[in-house]
């Protein structure tokens, strides 16, 4: 299957995919290939001309797989395809504290083992897949676009969505100067999803109370940070391993907001007030923010448009992970 750009053919073409998914990440992905196993033709506009990203790698693009995600992938054949966690070792599954030892959290609320009843788990495929694992965005995308392209799924990157309409034939979205006709459209796109501000969804929830920076520095005098993670009256930091340091601070998402450049002088600042010391920065590697807003679509559908994954909801991505 390919799709072309419109040239008034008919809603009834053959070339005419059934879905445009807008998004390349894992739940574009995930959901390109369970439509394609349906029999369904699915083309995906990805704004990303690169797939690759050091934001999607160790240890920025790192993410914990819960039960249920664990065993989505088992039943579609895609759980061997994860290579990373048997190279990684979970510090909380290898820490040696007896029945006190950690084995999740949720925003840095710790889990132990000794208060976790499984047999409360009544909703788990028999067998033994793991209730968690590590992996990381690089990986993941690269596991689903190996499987999405096998089922049929054409990728094109480079295409940011900038616009669509629909009728009751199907929808028109428009990329730059070119357009694309499908029966249906999901806005896979993200927390700021074109899909879902173009398509009028509601997006009810709350306001930030921080501004998150995930950094990768060069710090002169790593000393004067404490280990773990340390909440202060300002903020907090987390130093996850030499360099990769976390901070969030209690500006209401004032500066995640104002568009201006992360430089070495903000974070060094910021780093410096959010932990009480005068530590020293080098250099700035990669830097990033986030906040804590929370919202969520109030529908996942409008007409022949649906969104899914963070286009639909958005939180801070603290989140959590249970062993």
């Amino acid at each position: 299957m390919k799709a072309i750009p419109d040239n008034n053919k008919s809603a009834q073409d053959h070339s005419i995919p059934d879905v445009i998914i807008s998004g390349a990440g894992p739940v574009g992905l995930f959901l390109a290939c369970e439509l394609a196993l349906a029999k369904c033709s699915v083309l995906i506009l990805e704004k990303a001309e690169d797939p690759h990203s050091p934001l999607k790698q160790l240890p920025f693009g790192i993410r914990g797989l819960s039960a249920p995600t664990i065993e989505a992938l088992y039943r579609r054949g895609l759980l061997s395809g994860l290579e990373l966690h048997k190279r990684l070792k979970n510090p909380h599954l290898n820490a040696k504290q007896g029945p006190r030892r950690q084995v999740g959290h949720f925003a840095g609320i710790p889990f132990h083992e000794v208060d976790i009843d499984t047999s409360q788990w009544k909703y788990r495929l028999p067998g033994s897949t793991e209730t968690s694992l590590i992996s990381e965005l690089e990986e993941l995308e690269t596991v689903l676009s190996r499987r999405a392209e096998a089922l049929g799924v054409e990728i094109n990157r480079g295409l940011a969505i900038t616009g669509f309409h629909q009728d009751e034939d199907g929808v028109t979205v428009q990329s730059g100067d070119q357009s694309f006709k499908a029966k249906w459209l999901v806005g896979c796109d993200g927390s700021r999803s074109v899909v879902r501000k173009v398509g009028g969804f509601e997006f009810a929830g709350t306001e930030p109370e921080f501004t998150g920076y995930s950094t990768q520095i060069d710090i002169a005098d790593p000393e004067k940070l404490s280990p773990g993670r340390n909440v202060t009256p300002t903020g907090m930091y987390l130093q996850s391993q030499p360099g990769y340091v976390l901070i969030q601070d209690f500006d209401g998402g004032a500066f995640h907001s104002s568009g201006k450049p992360i430089t070495l002088e903000h974070v060094q600042e910021v780093l410096r007030r959010v932990s009480n010391t005068d530590v020293t920065i080098n250099a700035l590697h990669i830097a990033t923010t986030w906040t804590d807003r929370a919202r969520q679509a109030t529908t996942y559908r409008n007409g022949r448009v649906f969104l899914a994954g963070d286009a639909a909801h958005i939180h801070a991505p603290l989140a959590g992970s249970l062993a």
